[in-house]
């Protein structure tokens, strides 16, 4: 086992600025940062002009192997699925592979029986809730002892945290949804929490982030779109310690912009995806083309400066162009900068990818640089304090001390 001494190397700890300039890697693990001399046999990396990251974890995604490959090209070596069918087997076996980004996993989400994502399936013309898929049958619940045994039943399937859905279609072109009433998702939520897990719900409207705060959430996979952020919901979410993922890059697909278009063209972006994800990344789902894009930037300055949580995360899922906008991995990049157009920090937006969701699913051996932590490291020309778009220049990856060129 040959270690590795980086040297000269501009380090963001995850929190901050480091003052260290040198990090060593043996094995699966990151075991000095700052010490002066090289472990005996080391190779020794002069990484002069470059900085080093903690790999990035994106907190909504819908994912595949060949997904969770892409991702990890682009140095992002966790992704979080918000609903799609992992098995713990599978799981485990993605887990102990380093050619592709770890994973956890919501399993499948408490959703209203016709309700969202069911009208997805439609527009793309793939089965139906009901059907069954790789030994999994999507589930609905109407009534709260439904909910306590949907999320009692994918708890013991392996799920690390639980999904609820809490959408009417406005944004998503299909208003009129049916929605899972608010005593029934209480009830799961009650029963998750007993359980020990957290709750992440999806609600992409005003209302529904009321009532994901009603029942209970511990966090939520979108921000809502259709109005701008005032003090009450701002101080409701901050009383309540509900972080935010807001998912910028697929709110402006919603939206229609075709801000991706430029990503696509990117070469440090085009020569690691295939054209279909390309193709993807100049889509757009232009559902809600009524909504404010700037509405949902000064949402996100505002619960940042009130103390919000803030993660990033893409909600990447499948190469189709009408469901476009976002792609595995580079779009993580994408949500970095519209952070720092909403007005953060190039240090905030780096700690929404790294040590903020470690903190908030409790991933406590990854998200930030120090020793005796996994070695899920991101090496890149520049710096991104001082550019955020630095981010993309990706010199190597590791992940758990697996080095990816």
């Amino acid at each position: 086992m040959t270690a590795t001494h980086l040297t000269n190397v501009h380090i963001f700890d995850g929190v901050g600025q480091s003052a260290a300039t040198t990090v060593t890697i043996e094995g699966q693990l990151i075991t000095a940062v700052g010490a002066a001399q090289a472990p005996q046999g080391a190779d020794v990396v002069d990484a002069r002009g470059a900085s080093l990251l903690p790999g990035l974890i994106d907190a909504h995604v819908h994912t595949s192997i060949d997904s969770l490959r892409d991702a990890l090209r682009f140095g992002v070596t966790t992704e979080l699925e918000m609903q799609g069918f992992w098995t713990p087997e599978q799981r485990i076996e993605v887990n102990a592979d380093d050619t592709v980004a770890d994973v956890r996993s919501a399993l499948l989400a408490l959703m209203a029986k016709g309700g969202h994502p069911s009208e997805l399936m439609h527009d793309l013309g793939e089965h139906e809730p009901g059907a069954e898929h790789e030994g999994w049958e999507m589930p609905s619940v109407s009534t709260p002892d439904e909910a306590r045994a949907h999320v009692q039943r994918f708890t013991q399937a392996g799920a690390d945290y639980i999904k609820v859905m809490i959408e009417e279609g406005t944004t998503m072109g299909h208003p009129g949804l049916p929605v899972i009433d608010s005593e029934t998702l209480r009830a799961g939520v009650d029963e998750a929490h007993k359980l020990g897990l957290k709750v992440i719900a999806h609600a992409t409207t005003l209302d529904s982030t009321r009532q994901a705060l009603d029942v209970g959430i511990d966090g939520l996979a979108h921000l809502f779109i259709d109005q701008r952020a005032d003090q009450a919901i701002i101080a409701a979410l901050a009383d309540a310690d509900v972080f935010v993922t807001p998912c910028l890059v697929v709110s402006a697909s919603l939206m229609g912009r075709d801000a991706a278009a430029d990503l696509a063209a990117d070469p440090r972006v085009s020569g690691r995806l295939s054209q279909p994800w390309l193709d993807t990344l100049r889509g757009a789902y232009n559902t809600y083309p009524q909504g404010t894009f700037q509405h949902v930037l000064d949402s996100v300055a505002a619960l940042h400066a009130a103390g919000v949580d803030i993660l990033a995360g893409t909600d990447a899922s499948i190469p189709v162009p009408t469901h476009g906008g976002v792609a595995h991995g580079a779009s993580m990049h994408h949500e970095l900068a519209l952070l720092v157009q909403a007005g953060l920090s190039t240090e905030a937006a780096l700690a929404a990818a790294t040590s903020v969701p470690a903190r908030c699913f409790n991933l406590a051996d990854r998200g930030r640089i120090a020793p005796g932590l996994r070695a899920d490291l991101l090496l890149v020309d520049g710096n991104p304090l001082d550019e955020i778009t630095h981010t993309l220049d990706i010199n190597t990856v590791w992940r758990r001390g697996a080095c990816l060129k």
